[in-house]
Order: structure tokens, then sequence, then C-alpha cells
């Protein structure tokens, strides 16, 4: 696994959404598209940081006005990313570190790339794993 990178296994159809979108139209991209997460993003596709389904809960106890509401209000801004070139060890070990089940990938030129998620690392290691004796 130290030799397989990233870019092997991440979701390139990453959602983004821009800082000023409200939390609703959010959630809803969220629910629409069956993901845990978006990515907020500048006009060049950089990113700014990131929205995550444990955020909604925050945004649920603190019952402010979601019509109103726009991500950059709730959204993780000390983003922990990844490169298409980094090992899926590596990301995996960051991953388990810090609690994470999202960390988007990033070109130095085109921005957010894709996403490694908790799903995408369990989909390889089921493929390349053998089966344990019973």
């Amino acid at each position: 696994m130290e030799d397989i990178f990233v870019a092997r296994v991440m979701s390139t159809a990453v959602r983004t959404v821009a800082p000023d979108t409200l939390v609703e139209d959010a959630a809803n991209t969220m629910l629409e598209n069956g993901i845990g997460s978006v990515v907020v993003v500048d006009d060049e596709n950089q990113l700014e940081g990131i929205l995550t389904t444990t955020d909604f809960v925050r945004i649920v106890a603190e019952r402010q006005p979601k019509d109103r509401t726009p991500v950059s209000e709730y959204m993780s801004t000390d983003v922990v990313t990844a490169s298409a070139q980094d090992s899926i060890r590596d990301a995996a070990d960051v991953m388990v570190e810090h609690d994470f089940h999202h960390i988007p990938v990033i070109d130095e030129d085109e921005g957010v790339i894709g996403m490694v998620t908790t799903t995408d690392l369990a989909g390889y290691v089921s493929r390349v794993q053998s089966p344990s004796p019973e």
C-alpha cells in the first residue's frame, strides 16, 4: 500500500460550492448526490474550506436562520489536504489521526481535483486484500 498514490483511489466527481452558497442549498446538494461533504472554492477553483455532515450538527444545534446563512459561516477553513502523488497510507494515517472522513485533493495549478474518503480507502482495501481465513 506504500507505493499506491492518492490519485488511484480519489473520487474526481467533487461537488463544490461558493462561500456565499446558503447552507440549505449545500445540504440539498449533499442529499441529492448522496455525499458527506462539499468543498468550498473560489472563482479559480482554489480551496477555501469544506462543509461536512458533521458541520450540519452544529448548524442545527445553533438554529440560526438557515435560509439566509452562507456556508462560509460554518465551513472548516483549516483544511488538511492531499496531493495526487501522496501515498494512500499517508492519507489514511492523517484521516485516522484526525478522525476525518474526507480529504480534498489539491493540485497547485488546478485547485481542487478530487476527494479521498473513507469509502474510497475501504473500497481499495476490499479489492486488494484476500479474505481472511475462517
